[in-house]
């Protein structure tokens, strides 16, 4: 790998697809998105994930086809690697999907395969929180040296990075924070659990909590197709169904990060995905709740913080496992 090769990363959600061309100081060269559509099935999400991947090459001024080696041994590869993200569970060492909550029928999927297939390059899978975890530490301009990471999208998830290190576990599934229990009797989890922090504070869980809420209410959500962004608005505007739904995923997050907090003991807890695009509405009142709750030393010694990388942090976590697994530190 020369200093000047990309990697291509790839992320892979319940909701959008995405691909992006992300140099080695971590500069997104193109960034493309997409529907996922999991309805189609993981054969058609497979084509177009990939169909995104070229997209994002030719956007990025590389050549599209010649993303692998040079077969007559000429110039060097336009690209280093691709990196995956994608909702777990998955076998990080042989890329395969082992059936993700949030992406119905994708059982034992040979994605790695796939991608290396297409693009002739080494091809690196990875937990999608995970990866984000240590592309917020990579290239976030934290400066710090442990981080929990939560993505808060149409799935809740997280990774954590400490001493500089990201923690993977025995199994290398380690950081499935979404599937911790914050209610032994609550609601059914798409993993088959009950009361696990999904259940509660992902976009998808926040819509249809508050759809089952509206029933035999005035409130202006009746008549829409619920989405987690319906909540958040319909809330500021003062709907009181809405601002119950919204304040019970706050506080919720909230503690669920002061628990991150005391077990952890990270300097900065790092907030993204697609719910977050509410701003200080979410981030404000689980900061409060989580630093109030915590341990106190715990507390003074992290903050809580909302991504700086918007839609685009998924591809950077693509990429960030990309590089690490090519052995850049």
């Amino acid at each position: 790998m020369t200093q000047q090769q990309p990697v291509l990363a790839l992320d892979v959600g319940g909701t959008k697809l995405a691909a992006g061309v992300v140099a080695r100081d971590g500069t997104v060269r193109s960034f493309c998105q997409i529907e996922t559509a999991v309805g189609e099935g993981a054969t058609a999400v497979v084509k177009r994930l990939l169909d995104l991947g070229e997209q994002a090459a030719a956007e990025a001024g590389l050549p599209v086809g010649t993303l692998g080696a040079d077969p007559a041994g000429g110039s060097a590869a336009p690209f280093a690697a691709v990196g995956v993200g994608c909702g777990g569970p998955l076998d990080p060492e042989t890329g395969v999907i082992l059936g993700p909550p949030g992406l119905p029928g994708w059982d034992s999927v040979p994605l790695g395969r796939l991608v290396a297939e297409r693009f002739g390059l080494p091809t690196y899978v990875e937990n999608d929180a995970t990866a984000a975890a240590l592309g917020e530490y990579r290239w976030g301009g934290w400066g710090v040296e442990s981080l929990v990471y939560l993505t808060v999208s149409t799935g809740f998830g997280g990774g954590i990075v400490a001493s500089g290190k990201l923690f993977r576990g025995a199994a290398r599934q380690g950081g499935e924070l979404g599937h911790v229990v914050v209610d032994w009797q609550g609601r059914q989890c798409g993993c088959g659990a009950r009361g696990c922090a999904e259940a509660y504070v992902s976009g998808t869980s926040i819509a249809r909590r508050a759809a089952e809420a509206v029933a035999g209410t005035d409130s202006t959500l009746v008549g829409l197709a619920i989405t987690a962004k319906d909540v958040a608005e319909h809330a500021r505007a003062g709907d009181p169904v809405a601002r119950a739904v919204w304040d019970e995923t706050t506080a919720m997050l909230g503690r669920m990060v002061a628990v991150l907090i005391n077990v952890c003991e990270p300097q900065l807890v790092v907030l993204g995905g697609g719910v977050t695009r509410a701003g200080a509405q979410l981030l404000d009142p689980v900061r409060a709740a989580a630093l109030r709750q915590a341990m106190p030393p715990a507390a003074r010694a992290c903050d809580v913080v909302l991504s700086k990388h918007g839609d685009a942090v998924g591809v950077l976590g693509a990429a960030a496992i990309a590089y690490e697994r090519l052995g850049e530190s």
